[in-house]
C-alpha cells in the first residue's frame, strides 16, 4: 500500500506500508512535527483524526497554520476555547457574539450582562490560558437531534435552537469539551493544548479576539486598529440592531412572514442614501476633481461607481470615468512574480508617469486622448477618445491601486478624494459562527466568474488565494487612507447568492482539490431559504454578479 503525504498541499514524500498503521503513527515514520498538525485531510474530501487508519492507497493532507484552512481551524478553535472559558465564568445568563474580523482578530461582544469590562477581559483570557494548558480534548460528536435542542436549551442557546429548527435530519453534529458543547460549521483541532497564542484586547462596547501572525513565528504583533474600518462596521451594526437581523435566521423569519420585500427595499435605500451623502459631500470641496475607488475582489465597486456617478449628477456635477486598467505598461516592461509570471496586480505594472501626466493636464484644463491597453498585445493603442474637463467635471478612476498614494502621487491631496468599498458583511449562522467578508465577497465571485466568463466553482474557488493574497498587498495596507468608506454588503443578499452558487457548489467533484472549500461554502448557506430576483432592485449592487442590472458592466 502507498500513500501520498502532503503538507498543506505540497508534495511530502511517498510512504510503502505493509501493513496498515495510524496516521499518529505515520507522522513519525514521515518526520513530521505532531504539535504543529491542526487537522487532517484524506483524499481531498474528508477530515480525519489522529487514530484514523487508511486501509487502502490514500492522499493524506497534513494540514497546520500556515494553510488557509487550518488558520481558519486555528480562528474558530480559539473562538470555542472562549466560549467554553465565558460559559464556566458566566453561565447560562450570558450572551457572546462574534460579530465581525477586525486587524487580526474578531470583534465580539457579551450580553444580558453589565458592560463587560477590561477586567472582565483579564479574567477571560486567564481562563482561556487555564483551559489551552490543561490540553483538553475536543470531540466531535453525532447526536439526535432532539437531543442536541436538550442540550442547547439547557445552556440557554436560543441561536442555535432557532437553527435547529430548520435542521431536517435526524442526528446533528455537534462538539464537546468536557460538559461544554458548542455547534460549529468548520472542524476544529482535537485538542485544545493545539492553539497557544492569541490575545484579547478591550475596545468597547466588547473585545477583539486576536490570533498570531500567518507566518511559522506565530507571534503576537503589536495591535494597531483600523479606526474608520471599525467604525463602519459599528455603524452597520447599529443598522441591524434597528432592523433587528444578525443571523441568517432572521432573514428566513423575514420570508416565512412575506416581510423580505419591504426588507430589502430598505436597506436598498440605505445604500442609496450613503451614496447620494458621499457625493454630496465631494461636490462641497471645490477643489476636488478626481475620485479614487478601490476595495477587494468582488465588493461591487463597479457598481458602486455608475451609482455615485448618478448621484454626482443629481449634485449638477458632470462625472468622466476613465480606466485605470488602461494605464499598464508594455508587457516586456511589467514586473514579473519570484515564479517569472507577470505581475499584473503590483502598482508597478502601472505607467505611473503617464497616468500622472494625463491626470494633471486635464486638472489644468487641457484636451488629452485617453489610452486604450490591448490585453492580447500587452500595448497601449490610440483611442481616439479626447477628453477635457468642463468646469463642473469630476474624473471617477476604479481600480485596484486607488487608494496608494504611489499611484497619483502627483497629484496635491485637495484634488483628489479616495473611497474604500467592500462586502462587510455582519450577518451570522448563529452567535458563534460567523459569515466571514472573505466568503461573502468569494459566493458573489463564484457566481459572476460562473454567468459572465463560464468559469466553474472549482476554477474561482482554485484561483481564490491567489487573489486574496494580491489583496493583503495591495489594498488591505492603504484601506485607512480613504476619506471615505462603503459597506456595500447586503444583508439579504444570502437568500439571493445561495440560489445561484448552490448547484456550482455541489458541481465541484469529490475528488477535486477545491471540493472541500465547496463543501464548507455549501454549509454556510444550507439553511438559507432563497429569495427571488424579482425582488432585488436593478440598480443594486448584487445585481452585478446576478444578472438583470440596469447597468452595462
Amino acid at each position: 500500500m502507498i500513500l501520498d503525504i502532503r503538507i498543506n498541499g505540497i508534495k511530502h514524500t511517498l510512504l510503502k506500508l505493509d501493513r496498515p498503521c495510524s496516521l499518529a503513527d505515520i507522522m513519525k515514520r514521515t518526520n513530521i512535527d505532531q504539535s504543529s498538525i491542526l487537522a487532517i485531510k484524506i483524499n481531498h474530501r474528508e477530515y480525519v483524526n489522529e487514530d484514523y487508519i487508511p486501509d487502502r492507497e490514500t492522499l493524506i493532507d497534513f494540514i497546520t497554520y500556515l494553510h488557509p484552512e487550518g488558520y481558519r481551524i486555528y480562528q474558530d478553535s480559539v473562538i470555542f476555547i472562549m466560549a467554553k472559558a465565558l460559559h464556566t465564568l458566566m453561565g447560562t445568563a450570558h450572551s457572546l457574539v462574534v460579530e465581525h474580523s477586525i486587524a487580526d482578530g474578531v470583534f465580539c461582544e457579551v450580553f444580558n450582562t453589565q458592560n463587560f469590562t477590561e477586567a472582565d477581559c483579564s479574567r477571560l483570557k486567564t481562563a482561556m490560558q487555564n483551559i489551552v494548558d490543561s490540553d483538553l480534548p475536543i470531540e466531535k460528536i453525532m447526536v439526535k437531534t432532539e437531543e442536541a435542542l436538550d442540550i442547547f436549551s439547557a445552556m440557554g442557546r436560543n441561536d442555535v435552537l432557532k437553527n435547529l429548527k430548520y435542521h431536517y435530519q435526524e442526528n446533528v453534529e455537534i462538539y464537546r469539551c468536557g460538559k461544554y458543547y458548542d455547534c460549529f460549521v468548520h472542524p476544529l483541532v482535537e485538542r485544545t493544548g493545539k492553539v497557544k497564542t492569541f490575545d484579547i484586547v478591550y475596545r468597547s462596547p466588547g473585545f477583539i479576539l486576536r490570533f498570531p501572525s500567518r507566518d511559522e513565528k506565530m507571534e503576537i504583533k503589536p495591535f494597531e486598529l483600523p479606526y474608520k474600518l471599525f467604525a463602519q462596521h459599528q455603524e452597520h451594526d447599529k443598522w441591524l440592531d434597528i432592523l433587528r437581523v444578525h443571523n441568517i435566521i432572521d432573514i428566513n423569519k423575514l420570508i416565512d412572514n412575506y416581510e423580505i420585500s419591504e426588507f430589502i427595499q430598505v436597506e436598498e435605500a440605505l445604500h442609496e442614501k450613503k451614496i447620494a451623502e458621499i457625493a454630496a459631500d465631494i461636490v462641497t470641496k471645490q477643489d476636488v476633481k478626481l475620485i479614487l475607488i478601490a476595495g477587494p475582489s468582488s465588493s461591487g465597486k463597479t457598481t458602486f461607481a455608475k451609482r455615485l456617478g448618478v448621484q454626482l449628477q443629481a449634485c449638477k456635477a458632470k462625472p468622466v470615468v476613465i480606466g485605470m486598467d488602461d494605464y499598464f505598461l508594455p508587457r516586456d516592461k511589467t514586473p514579473r512574480k519570484p515564479d517569472g509570471e507577470y505581475d499584473f496586480e503590483s502598482i508597478y505594472a502601472m505607467d505611473l508617469e503617464y497616468l500622472n501626466m494625463q491626470m494633471n493636464q486635464l486638472l489644468e484644463g487641457e484636451q488629452i486622448e485617453l489610452p486604450r491597453y490591448d490585453f492580447t498585445r500587452g500595448l497601449r493603442r490610440h483611442s481616439n477618445n479626447f477628453v477635457k474637463l468642463a468646469p463642473n467635471s469630476i474624473i471617477i478612476m476604479e481600480g485596484i491601486h486607488g487608494l496608494n498614494e504611489t499611484l497619483t502621487s502627483s497629484i496635491a491631496a485637495s484634488r483628489k478624494v479616495k473611497i474604500y468599498v467592500s462586502a462587510l458583511n455582519q450577518l451570522n449562522i448563529d452567535n458563534h459562527n460567523r459569515i466571514s467578508t472573505t466568503d461573502c465577497r468569494l459566493l458573489r465571485r463564484i457566481i459572476r466568474d460562473h454567468r459572465y466568463r463560464g468559469y466553474s466553482a472549482e476554477e474561482t474557488i482554485m484561483r481564490w488565494q491567489d487573489v486574496r493574497e494580491g489583496e493583503d498587498k495591495n489594498i488591505f495596507p492603504y484601506q485607512e487612507n480613504a476619506d471615505y468608506m462603503f459597506n456595500s454588503s447586503l444583508t439579504y443578499e444570502i437568500g439571493v447568492i445561495r440560489k445561484h452558487a448552490w448547484k456550482l457548489l455541489l458541481g465541484v467533484s469529490p475528488s477535486s482539490s477545491a471540493y472541500m472549500e465547496a463543501k464548507r461554502l455549501s454549509g454556510l448557506i444550507a439553511n438559507c431559504k432563497d429569495i427571488a430576483d424579482s425582488l432585488v432592485p436593478y440598480n443594486s449592487i448584487i445585481r452585478e454578479f446576478t444578472d438583470g442590472s440596469i447597468f452595462r458592466y
